[in-house]
């Protein structure tokens, strides 16, 4: 999902190739995801992990028995004030030179605590912090560029329709369904995300395509 269109691609695997199709060798952009190692083909500079993944993460580490428990409470801490104040940038009440002042010490503190938490806490837990710090700098890109934002949720919600539709409809069988679907899911989802009418847009390229005319932009008018 992007500012412009959202695209659907079903394929029989998750691997990161399906992702590196989409995006083409020379993706350029920024890309906001879950800690998927299939996104590990783009620099880590270029992509924010989501904080609602994050938050998942940590608040598990908070139920296991171990010295991890405390240090993800305090990670935790540290999380409730980034999205306080990442709720003031949205209303427009928190400047953003403002708000990176802030998260100087709050990133610092989250570092410190990733960090010694992949030393001294159990096995599973000391492993997920050191995951996430390798993806370190991926954890602050919202903070440093305009535009970003700290979860993916958009995302998470358009794609929410095909997963009830799969889910009802046990999937496809065939190469020729699985292409009618990611693109009847993507003209819907494009359409709705430009707040215009998705029966309009259908009537459009049915009439388009029985009269031999060109089919339709989806985006077109988003590039205005």
């Amino acid at each position: 999902m992007t500012a412009v269109a959202t695209v659907f691609r079903v394929a029989t695997t998750r691997a990161g190739q399906i992702a590196q199709e989409i995006l083409g060798p020379a993706f350029g952009g920024r890309l906001v995801t879950d800690r998927y190692a299939g996104y590990n083909f783009v620099d880590v500079h270029r992509r924010q992990v989501c904080w609602a993944h994050l938050l998942r993460d940590l608040m598990g580490m908070t139920e296991r028995d171990d010295v991890g428990a405390a240090l993800a409470a305090e990670m935790l801490l540290e999380v409730d004030k980034m999205l306080e104040w990442w709720k003031r940038i949205r209303d427009g009440t928190l400047s953003r030179p403002e708000f990176r002042k802030l998260m100087e010490p709050v990133r610092a503190r989250v570092k410190e605590l990733l960090l010694e938490s992949s030393t001294t806490a159990a096995k599973k837990t000391a492993g997920m912090c050191q995951k996430i710090l390798d993806l370190e700098p991926a954890l602050w890109t919202f903070v440093d560029v305009e535009g970003i934002e700290p979860t993916n949720n958009a995302a998470e919600q358009a794609v929410r329709p095909a997963v009830l539709w799969r889910k009802g409809s046990f999937g496809n069988d065939s190469e020729t369904g699985s292409r009618f679907t990611e693109r009847i899911l993507t003209a819907i989802a494009t359409v709705r995300q430009h707040q215009h009418s998705v029966l309009d847009y259908l009537l459009e390229a049915c009439v388009a395509f029985r009269s031999g005319q060109p089919t339709p932009s989806l985006i077109a008018h988003a590039l205005e």
